[in-house]
């Protein structure tokens, strides 16, 4: 499996924002349209009561060579939450796909806490007018943290498959202090759930699909999953579980895994191997994957330096 890289598409400082927000465009996701493709992102705005950030989702119209920008989203997508919600404070991301006739929006919502940071659920909105607006279908989380998994999830990736949703996301393993006096941080790891309907849905509990790379403190992020050739391939960002913020060596990498049965997987980081250029917009990372397929083309959408602050990029399989 090789990947050429295209270099960066789309950047917010180029081509504006909705009104409001002030920067980012993280954790790009496709849907592909006759004559475009559209990419959901989440860009941020600025909390006025604490001058803390606040994730939106907007999007970008790109024609479907992916190389021109038709048009940028002139408002958020879907308003944050309600007070004590679970996405209050941000929207990030949120993953789309089509189901009959309207379109389905897995949104990860973020709400901050006293001891920590943040706590995250998944939730489901729901779009009738092609993707431009999005409902929710309730105030509350579809998935979110249980008996085993105490904190943390979101990210959610949703596939129906044979007539049944399958999820791919992330949740917490806890959170630690890794030196006297520091902030806590988060420990994650991809997780996988099924569903009837989309909104019920039932966690293989506390399984970690994806083995450790980095040993028990690495965390994964952001899984994506496609069919190419008959087997199944997930991309997804890892990880140290601290200093990893400014520390190049210890930042966000592309990892991957494949599945002929949707069960087991089998990691392969060196099969996408697609490494950032030192010195360019992902010279210090590479996060937040989405693979989709669009004109007989698997394309792979990702963020590079700074979690997405300047922009996503592209790279095509080279079949």
């Amino acid at each position: 499996m090789k990947w050429r890289k295209v270099g960066k598409i789309f950047d917010p400082s180029e081509h504006g924002l909705p009104p409001g927000c002030v920067g980012f465009a993280q954790s790009p996701q496709a849907l592909v349209f006759s004559d475009f493709v559209r990419i959901y992102f989440s860009t941020r705005a600025v909390d006025p009561a604490n001058g803390k950030y606040l994730s939106h989702v907007a999007f970008v119209d790109m024609s479907r060579n992916l190389r021109d920008v038709l048009r940028v989203s002139d408002h958020t997508v879907i308003p944050l939450g309600g007070l004590g919600a679970f996405d209050e404070h941000g929207i990030f991301p949120m993953h789309v796909l089509r189901h009959e006739g309207a379109i389905y929006g897995y949104t990860c919502g973020w709400s901050r806490r006293v001891s920590v940071s943040v706590d995250t659920g998944i939730g489901l909105a729901i779009s009738r007018d092609g993707g431009l607006t999005f409902e929710r279908v309730g105030a509350g989380p579809v998935l979110s943290a249980s008996l085993h998994e105490p904190c943390l999830v979101g990210d959610g990736f949703v596939k129906v498959i044979d007539g049944v949703f399958h999820m791919w996301y992330i949740f917490g393993t806890g959170w630690k202090r890794y030196a006297a006096g520091a902030a806590p941080d988060r420990t994650y790891k991809i997780g996988h759930a099924t569903s009837l309907n989309g909104i019920d849905w039932e966690k293989e509990e506390a399984r970690q699909i994806v083995p450790d790379r980095l040993g028990p403190d690495e965390s994964q992020a952001l899984p994506t999953v496609i069919e190419i050739d008959g087997r199944y391939h997930l991309f997804f960002c890892y990880r140290e579980s601290f200093d990893f913020r400014t520390n190049a060596g210890r930042g966000y990498r592309i990892g991957h895994a494949w599945s002929d049965d949707l069960s087991t997987w089998t990691r392969d980081d060196a099969s996408p191997l697609l490494e950032g250029t030192t010195g360019d917009w992902d010279g210090e990372m590479q996060c937040y994957p989405h693979a989709f397929e669009c004109e007989g083309h698997v394309f792979l959408l990702y963020n590079g330096n700074q979690f997405g602050r300047y922009g996503f990029g592209l790279a095509e399989l080279v079949r």
